[in-house]
């Protein structure tokens, strides 16, 4: 069959059917007038009032983007879904927020400055992030109903959603009212955790406050200056799993507080978020043990991959790991969990030679910081909001419900008689 040429119009311009334009987009003839009523494409009336016709630049462009965000354009990574953002960009064992070395703004610049100018572009030295009595009120609540043994994280879900059921503005999803609810409820979610030790007044930045509720010790320059540069460090990381589930939601038109728990909900596994714990448990064998053999056997013997090593995005080692180590190495009692480290880098190589990642950085400085298994998820966490929050803008401003693939159905092939 010979491909069809539209005729030009008078201005010059080229015009497809209805037809034309449904098979060029791979869609039906239904989802282009669908097209329209979004705002996507524009449509003119046929000569003589017959049917519509559109543009064919305004089509094929449709058509490219369409190619690009399911992921079928070139350098899709084999049919994975692609999604055009501008926040993160992972390259050569380096990572770049807004084009801007990471790892350079975290060693110059505080988390909630990061935050900024992830979320607008715009670096305000100085910003810090204080949330009003109200909403920590509200959120303390709630996570004190919880029992004993709730993780960090289902604290952090909670306090979210309590947060949200307090704002009745929470489903205005302009740029400005997004960020006031951003600025507002990463400190709510670090006040409704409990202080580790009583009497705990919530001063200082967000590191400081933080810093109360995983550890027991006084936090000393050099300890907060590691915390807060970790904060900085894991901000965003481009389309990890958790960030996927909050452009979902935000696709989705979900507000803030939602999409954020949805980011929350899928940080818990232990593929993700929970990954440090597992480092930690690991360092602390180790350091019980005096050698990292045993506890690496033990663990291969097991069948499980050991943790804190190696990273998909990265080849050598990953730059976060490579910034916090940097900054352990002056911490005096740190030494003994840096050796268990590289111990276990070192004795995993025999076997496969693996880098160590962030989550091994983590483990190093929870571990000698008198802080539970769990604070490395918490600090992943609380960091990792002001990221979420910069996806759900971006997605705020794309076609609504675009995060929607379709299903490769392999079931029975129907029409198939009524279960007895």
């Amino acid at each position: 069959m010979r491909d069809h040429q539209p005729a030009p119009t008078p201005d010059g311009d080229r015009r497809l059917s209805t037809k034309e334009a449904a098979e060029l987009l791979g869609v039906k003839p239904e989802t282009v007038y669908a097209y329209v009523s979004r705002g996507q494409l524009s449509s003119r009336r046929a000569p003589g009032g017959r049917g519509s016709t559109f543009d064919a630049k305004e089509v094929e462009t449709l058509a490219r983007r369409n190619r690009r965000e399911s992921g079928g354009g070139s350098g899709s990574g084999g049919g994975e879904l692609a999604v055009r953002t501008r926040i993160t960009l992972i390259d050569a064992d380096r990572y770049y927020f807004r084009g801007v070395d990471a790892t350079e703004l975290a060693a110059r610049h505080s988390y909630e400055e990061i935050a900024e100018w992830l979320w607008t572009g715009r670096m305000k030295p100085g910003t810090t992030f204080t949330a009003p009595d109200a909403s920590v009120a509200v959120a303390r609540r709630s996570v004190d109903a919880l029992p004993e043994h709730a993780s960090p994280t289902d604290r952090l879900r909670v306090a979210a959603i309590a947060a949200a059921a307090a704002d009745p503005l929470r489903f205005d999803l302009s740029e400005d009212a997004v960020l006031g609810t951003a600025r507002v409820l990463i400190p709510t979610l670090v006040a409704a955790l409990p202080p580790v030790r009583a009497g705990h007044r919530d001063e200082g930045s967000l590191a400081q406050r933080l810093w109360a509720r995983l550890s027991g010790r006084a936090a000393d320059e050099a300890s907060l200056r590691v915390l807060d540069t970790a904060l900085g460090l894991l901000v965003d990381h481009d389309l990890a799993a958790s960030t996927l589930a909050v452009r979902v939601a935000a696709s989705a038109r979900a507000h803030a507080y939602a999409a954020v728990s949805a980011g929350l909900g899928v940080l818990e596994g232990p593929l993700h978020g929970a990954a440090s714990g597992l480092a930690h448990r690991l360092l602390n064998d180790v350091l019980e043990q005096g050698d990292a053999g045993p506890v690496i056997a033990d663990e291969l013997r097991a069948g499980r991959r050991i943790p804190g090593l190696g990273h998909r995005l990265y080849r050598g080692e990953d730059p976060r790991a490579r910034a916090l180590f940097a900054l352990l190495e002056e911490i005096p009692r740190a030494e003994p969990a840096l050796l268990a480290a590289r111990d276990v880098v070192a004795t995993t190589a025999r076997h496969t030679p693996l880098h160590a990642n962030v989550d091994l950085a983590l483990a190093v400085f929870t571990a000698s910081s008198g802080m539970p298994a769990t604070a490395g998820e918490t600090i992943f966490a609380v960091a990792r909001t002001a990221g979420w929050i910069a996806h759900a803008l971006e997605e705020y401003g794309e076609r609504p419900l675009r995060m929607r693939p379709s299903g490769l159905y392999a079931g029975a092939k129907p029409p198939q008689p009524l279960p007895e």
